[in-house]
This record gives C-alpha cells, sequence and structure tokens, in this order.
C-alpha cells in the first residue's frame, strides 16, 4: 500500500517539487451536534444524515436498514452514473450489524477515491494503483470512522485529482445526474453525482483547485471548501510549500456540513471551535465579482444567474457592491498552473515507482503526461512560483478591507460534455477547456480561505448553477451562517435530477 496524497505529490522528492439484516439494533450514538441550525427534518425517504443519525439513535431505524436502502440505490443508479471507483457493499452490511457510536453512526456515505480508508482500495484515479489497498486510515478518514459513518465504498475521482471533469481512464467517464451526457465536475465528480442523486446525503469530498465546489455546482449540491488548517488534510511528515488541499464533504443540507466540520474540527487553537449557528441576522457587505479574473469567458446563464442571486442578496438586506479582484489574472493562472503541473510530474513518478514501470501512457494518463512535461521545461521557475504563491495570502486579504464577503461564479458555464475534457483528449483543447470551466476557485486555495458553492440557481436547460461566496481564511462559520439564511430563503433540497435513486 502506498501513503499517497495531492500534497505528496507536491512535495514529490525530486528538483520539480523543490519545493445480519435482522433488524439489530446499533448502540445509541452521542447526539449529532446540531444547534439552533437544525431544520424541519425531511420526509423518511430523503433524510439528511443529521435526521438519519438521530432516527438510528431513537430506535425509529437501524443502520443495517439505511446501509441496504442506500446500497439499493447505489445499485439503482450507478450503471448510468458510473460514480463508483470501489464498491464494499458486503463489508458495508457486515460493519453495519456491528454496535457503533458517534455523532453519525450508521449512516452510509463514500469515500473519495483520494483518501486513505482501512482494508479499501485507493486507485488515486489511476490505472497504475490498481489492488492499492490502503493498510490505514488518513487522518481525516479517522475522524469520519470515529464518527460512525459506513462506508459503501470509493466514489470516482480524475486521476490524482488533477482536472475539473471526473473522467478517469482507470473507470470510465462519471456522468451528472441532471444530464447524462455533461461531467458532473472534479475531482470530487463521483461524491457530488451520488448526493445529487440522492444515494446517500453526503460524501467525503476535497478540494485542492475547487474540487469541492466544482462539482457541488455542477451537481446542485451544497460544498463549503473549509479554511487551510481548520480540518485534517496533511499526511504525516512535513507539509508541501503551498498546502493548497483539504477535505470535506458534499452534502445537501448545510447542517449536515456544519455538522461534518464539527466532527472533524482540528481545534488546535488555531481557530475557534465551532459553535452552534443559526441563519445569520447581521446584514453584510458583498462584493460582486462576477467577472474572470484571467479574463476567460462567463456563459450568459451563468451571469444570468449569478445577477439573480446578487439580487436575492440585497432583497434580505445585505449591501452588494460591485467589486473587481486587483489581480494580474493571467500570472496568478500561470503560477497556479505551473505549481499544479509540477504536482503532476510528481505523481508520475510515483506512479512508476509503484507499478514499477517506467511512466508512459500505459500508466499514466495523457493528460497527466502533458502537465508533468509543462513541469519539465519550466523546472527553474519553481522556487520564485513557490514565492508568489506563499505572498498571496496577503494580497488576497486585502481585498476584503472593504467587503465582508465575495460573491462570483463557481465556473464559467454549466456542465460542459462528456469528453471535452477527457484526460486522453487534445491537450491544448483540453487545457483551454479546463482554463475556462474552472476559472475562478483556486486563490481560495492558495490563500487558504474559505469558500463555498450554494446551489441557489439553475439554466433554462435544467442544469444547476451554484453561487460561490468566498471570505478570509476563519470565516467558515460567517459562511455557513449566510448558506442556513439562503437555505432557508430559497430551499434546494426538494429539487431532484432526472436520475435520481429509487
Amino acid at each position: 500500500m502506498t501513503r499517497l496524497t495531492r500534497r505528496g505529490a507536491l512535495l514529490g522528492g525530486t528538483a520539480l517539487t523543490a519545493l445480519a439484516a435482522c433488524g439489530q439494533k446499533t448502540a445509541v450514538p452521542e447526539a449529532a451536534p446540531v444547534g439552533a441550525e437544525t431544520p424541519t427534518p425531511s420526509a423518511p425517504g430523503r433524510m439528511d444524515g443529521t435526521a438519519m443519525a438521530a432516527a438510528i439513535a431513537a430506535g425509529e431505524t437501524t443502520s443495517q436498514e439505511q446501509v441496504a436502502a442506500a446500497i439499493a440505490r447505489a445499485e439503482s443508479v450507478n450503471g448510468q452514473l458510473n460514480a463508483i471507483a470501489t464498491e464494499t457493499f458486503e463489508q458495508a452490511r457486515a460493519e453495519a450489524l456491528l454496535p457503533m457510536t458517534g455523532a453519525f453512526a450508521g449512516v452510509p456515505t463514500f469515500i473519495k477515491d483520494l483518501l486513505d480508508w482501512k482494508g479499501t482500495q485507493t486507485l488515486w484515479g489511476s490505472r497504475a494503483f490498481r489492488g492499492n489497498i490502503a493498510a490505514a486510515d488518513s487522518p481525516f478518514a479517522e475522524k469520519w470512522r470515529a464518527a460512525g459513518v459506513v462506508s459503501l465504498g470509493k466514489s470516482t475521482s480524475p486521476e490524482m485529482g488533477l482536472t475539473s471533469s471526473t473522467e478517469p481512464l482507470v473507470t470510465g467517464a462519471t456522468r451528472n445526474p441532471w444530464d447524462l451526457s455533461r461531467i458532473p465536475g472534479g475531482s470530487s465528480g463521483g461524491a457530488a453525482a451520488l448526493v445529487a442523486a440522492r444515494v446517500v446525503p453526503f460524501a467525503h469530498a476535497s478540494d485542492g483547485g475547487g474540487s469541492i465546489r466544482i462539482p457541488a455546482s455542477t451537481c446542485g449540491v451544497f460544498g463549503l471548501k473549509p479554511s487551510r488548517g481548520q480540518l485534517p488534510s496533511r499526511e504525516p511528515g512535513a507539509p508541501p510549500p503551498v498546502d493548497i488541499s483539504v477535505n470535506h464533504a458534499v452534502t445537501i443540507s448545510v447542517r449536515d456540513s456544519i455538522n461534518l466540520f464539527r466532527l472533524a474540527q482540528v481545534n488546535d487553537g488555531t481557530f475557534a471551535p465551532l459553535g452552534n449557528l443559526a441563519p445569520l441576522t447581521r446584514r453584510l457587505r458583498i462584493g460582486y465579482a462576477p467577472e474572470s479574473v484571467s479574463g476567460s469567458p462567463v456563459a450568459p446563464e451563468t451571469r444570468a444567474a449569478l445577477d439573480e442571486v446578487a439580487q436575492l442578496c440585497r432583497d434580505l438586506g445585505h449591501d452588494v457592491i460591485d467589486f473587481k479582484p486587483p489581480l494580474d489574472g493571467v500570472e496568478f493562472t500561470d503560477r497556479f498552473l505551473l505549481y499544479w503541473a509540477a504536482g503532476a510530474a510528481a505523481f508520475a513518478q510515483q506512479a512508476s515507482a509503484y507499478s514499477g514501470k517506467p511512466i508512459g501512457p500505459d500508466i499514466v494518463e495523457p493528460w497527466t503526461l502533458g502537465l508533468a512535461a509543462r513541469a519539465q521545461a519550466r523546472q527553474a521557475e519553481m522556487p520564485e512560483t513557490v514565492g508568489y504563491l506563499l505572498a498571496f495570502e496577503q494580497q488576497y486579504n486585502a481585498w476584503f478591507d472593504s467587503m465582508d464577503l465575495m460573491l462570483s461564479p463557481v465556473t464559467g458555464s454549466p456542465a460542459v460534455p462528456i469528453g471535452e475534457q477527457a484526460p486522453d483528449g487534445d491537450f491544448d483543447k483540453v487545457m483551454e477547456s479546463v482554463l475556462n470551466f474552472a476559472a475562478f476557485t483556486a486563490p481560495m486555495n492558495v490563500s487558504g480561505a474559505a469558500s463555498m458553492s450554494v446551489p441557489l440557481s439553475w439554466s433554462p436547460s435544467g442544469l444547476p448553477i451554484g453561487s460561490m461566496f468566498s471570505g478570509k481564511k476563519g470565516d467558515d462559520a460567517l459562511l455557513f451562517e449566510l448558506a442556513l439564511e439562503l437555505e432557508a430563503a430559497r430551499p434546494w433540497a426538494d429539487r431532484l435530477p432526472g436520475v435520481v435513486a429509487s
């Protein structure tokens, strides 16, 4: 088994990275840590994770029943979605028979294929890592296991999470439940598709350049990228030069995201523990930034949706002001992409070491190889690039001297067609699509800031369009409170895609 993360790839070790289903009840778990944010419970067939955990704890249902129902839901739609990289249904059924404790004891979920879950295959979305069984949980996975969740398997991810679509060659393309001809986003595409199709109420996700927020937007679910350091992200060892990736979840309800955040919070004194939250009552000054900093195009339906969300915020009493980030977006994008490419180069080396085969297209996807080649050609620029990215947090924070939060698109358009960002497509054409589509999310990863995608809009053709609200590092609670207000003002839980689990 190989311990590997996106951070590990960025460290790299080379010059490039200089840088029984008989109704047995489970043990009563600890009460889910809900507070004032608790909404009216949903119908039994559409319970969120918080409601499901409470029902299991009260003896109104069992983990066995909920796990069996979730497996049936997965089987009813995965033939269309292809969102499961590795299924562990039999292990889940056996685990559901055991006594368990924790805030989400007995609740079924999926773990993204970039996170080690003990005893389960971690492919990293790559053909090179077939048979790679995790010998131990990652630090973040330990938190979820302690919370009592039951994993049904691994959700799909692109190879090493390196793109904004989930079409890995090892498992094939994952499809969007709102339109099967479209991508679900990436890199947490499988997680978002499964949650959107109501297979499970929430699923693990991670975000190194938009990978929670992008699929949350394209699949019409809620996704918050935590501030750097709020939740466990690092594997043992030294952090990468620029720590851009975090773990959390995609959910239907905001309160599930809050409760999952609360149980996984590091609480090392850097940030205040997340307390009970309620819909926001104070009014905010929100900077509206609908244009891409790099100058890439924004689709008319995306701009119209965001204009309407800005008006919703005004109607709720918030002060919405026009804002244009003072940033050379072309330089930022180039620096971020070079750092990203260095991670791809290191991953290719690790894939070779694990498989025992030389780096090449039979073990590493063409997209990854193309990124690696870019890093090789510009490795002399890496020290300067790392310095630029490390200095960016201060520059980003200055944006908020005149506002509380920023509102912008999550992506440049609704979900694009399957194949447009395929990892074996023409590299330059795929790059153009990725840069246009994923043009908004990376600044929050580099700065370590809190940011979220809220499912408030749909295109005229019925595709979800998320709205991204971002703050500074540590603004997670403020974003959650705003999300609760927006969820109450414009509920989304009952809006279902065309492919929904029965």
